[in-house]
This record gives structure tokens, C-alpha cells and sequence, in this order.
């Protein structure tokens, strides 16, 4: 699946031709997830990668949990350099373009394997999106395929008709308007007490969310449904990336190679896991029934087609080279 001698051969080689950049720095890096989630400690290492590969004239300090800026607020903090690095779920950002979006398109990249290929061909036109908004790609980790969590159990989408469920983006939202939900917009840093005050009783999200937050304190059932691998991405300010020298891009280019491949196989061990913790804690886990698996089904097709239609040629040419590569 990922090729670790290729990734580590090409970032100790730009770690070893860098050379010390003329003068120091300290960039603060804002994280939406708790420091104990695996995105989060991918960036931590990889901050102290930067700030060793560069002998400490370039110190990257991370602040997770949303304790700088809140998840939704990130991107536009480094876009207008309020900070010159962070990380973000572009998918929350759909709205303002499709192409965001890519990674949550219903059930059409649902394991690791198709999720990384999915990555590549869409890589270059998002990063020439990026780039035309002042943003620069480092690395992007997915998260596990998403489940359903829900405070009772259920059996067909009947049962969950004006409960109110967690989103995070407009795939999330959407799915809960079509399934007869209420979406109610969470950040992460915010589910706890969300669920356990009772302001949403469901969500989509990966076993790792609900690790993270301890969810089995307040619902009671996960399902498996592998609905879609959203990703977290990397980005520095492009001003700030092009004011740096060759020696100082090398070193965090080479870190980035490191945290993806890192961050890749942690996505891949911690999803079995976390599921796994999630039913040591009480939780009822498994697959969905076959009447909700249908409708889910059908629920993805509609969306499917929603998104093509607000993508235009570009998710299609997207969605067109992924299936190619199957």
C-alpha cells in the first residue's frame, strides 16, 4: 500500500543536503483534534522534525484541541497570515468549493487502499486550488471510514427521523436532511458536551472521534457503514512558504513525506482499535442492518449525484480517474 523505503530514502536525503536558514522563527500550528488523536500527534512529530531538521532556526509549536483557533477558523486564519501553518478538514469547507468535498463523497472510496488512490488524482487539482487561495500543501492523513453513532439502536432511518445529528461538514449535514435528521454544526473539540447535554444524540464520524471523546458516556450504538475517508491536510500560508529558502522547504518537505506515511498507517491500526474500545466501553458494534445499509445506499446515490452536478468537469475528471485506477 505505501512504499516506506521510497518515503524515508527522500526525506533523509533532503534532510542531509539542508543546510540552517538565515534567521529564526517560531510559527504556531492550530489543530482542530485533541493532542492525544493520531493527527495531532502526527503533528506534533512533525513539528519537531521541522524544528530539529532546521537546528531550531524555524520552531514549529502545534496547539490541538482547538485551543488557538477553532477547526472552522483555521484555514482562514493562515490564508490571511494570522498563522503560517495549521491543519483542517477541507471538507468543511465544501461550500465554499466542491472540490473540497472530494473526500466525502458517499461510499465512493470506502477502504485505505481506494482511499489513497482517490488521494492521487485528486492531488493536483486541489493543491492548484489551494495554491490559487494563498495556501500551500504539506501532507494530508486520512481519517478511518466513517460509522454511525446514535443513542439507540436502529433499524431503518424511521427510527432516527428529527433526531438531532452531529455535522462537520456539508456531507454530514446533507446525509442527515435526506435521512430526516436535524444537522446541528459541531466541532470536534465540542462533541462531548454536545451529547451529553443532549444537543445532538447521533453523528457520522470514525471509531477514532468517538475514542477520542469517550462517546460511549453518552450513546450507546456505532455502525459500521464505511459511508467515507475524509482527510486532514497541512497547509502554510504560500507568502510565508516562498519567503523561506531552499534549505528550509527541503527539511519541511522531507518531514512532510515522514508525518504522511506516519499519520497513513496510523489511520490504518487505530481504526480497529478504537472500535474495539468503543464496544470494551458498552457500546453495541457492528455492521448496519440490511433496511438501513439500503436506504444509506440510497441516500449516497443522491449525494453522489449532487456533488457531480455542483463540481462540474473537475469532479468529474476526479471521479472519472479514480475509478480508472480500480
Amino acid at each position: 500500500m505505501f512504499d516506506l523505503k521510497t518515503s524515508l530514502s527522500a526525506s533523509f536525503v533532503a534532510l542531509a543536503i539542508s543546510t540552517a536558514p538565515v534567521s529564526a522563527e517560531t510559527w504556531d500550528m492550530p489543530m482542530a483534534y485533541a493532542a492525544a488523536n493520531y493527527h495531532s500527534a502526527t503533528g506534533a512529530e512533525f513539528a519537531r522534525c521541522v524544528t530539529t531538521g532546521t537546528a531550531g532556526e524555524l520552531e514549529i509549536k502545534t496547539h490541538p484541541g482547538g485551543s488557538l483557533f477553532a477547526g472552522a477558523e483555521i484555514k482562514r486564519a493562515i490564508q490571511t497570515g494570522q498563522v503560517l501553518i495549521g491543519e483542517r478538514l477541507l471538507s468543511g469547507h465544501q461550500n465554499e468549493n466542491a472540490l473540497f468535498g472530494f473526500d466525502s463523497v458517499p461510499f465512493l472510496a470506502t477502504s485505505f487502499e481506494e482511499s489513497e488512490k482517490l488521494w492521487e488524482v485528486a492531488k493536483e487539482p486541489l493543491t492548484e486550488l489551494l495554491d490559487s487561495q494563498n495556501l500551500h500543501l504539506l501532507y494530508s492523513v486520512p481519517w478511518p471510514a466513517q460509522g454511525l453513532y446514535f443513542d439507540r439502536a436502529v433499524e431503518s432511518l424511521a427510527d432516527v427521523k428529527g433526531l438531532k445529528f452531529r455535522s462537520y461538514n456539508a456531507a454530514s449535514a446533507r446525509m442527515a436532511e435526506l435521512a430526516g435528521m436535524l444537522p446541528v454544526q459541531i466541532e470536534a473539540a465540542e462533541i462531548s458536551q454536545a451529547f451529553a447535554t443532549g444537543v445532538a444524540q447521533g453523528m457520522v464520524s470514525s471509531g477514532s472521534t468517538g475514542y477520542d471523546r469517550k462517546v460511549w458516556e453518552s450513546l450507546s450504538h456505532y455502525y459500521s457503514v464505511d459511508a467515507w475517508m475524509p482527510r486532514n491536510y497541512v497547509l502554510v500560508n504560500l507568502d510565508a512558504w516562498n519567503d523561506l529558502d531552499d534549505a528550509t522547504r527541503n527539511v519541511m518537505n522531507a518531514c512532510s513525506d515522514l508525518a504522511e506515511y506516519a499519520g497513513d498507517w496510523r489511520s490504518l491500526q487505530y481504526n480497529d482499535f478504537t472500535v474495539n474500545e468503543l464496544a470494551k466501553n458498552g457500546m453495541q458494534t457492528g455492521p448496519a442492518g440490511e433496511a438501513l445499509a439500503k436506504e444509506l445506499q440510497e441516500i449516497g446515490e443522491v449525494m453522489t449525484n449532487e456533488w457531480l452536478e455542483t463540481a462540474g468537469d473537475a469532479g468529474k475528471k476526479i471521479v472519472d480517474a479514480f475509478k480508472a485506477s480500480k
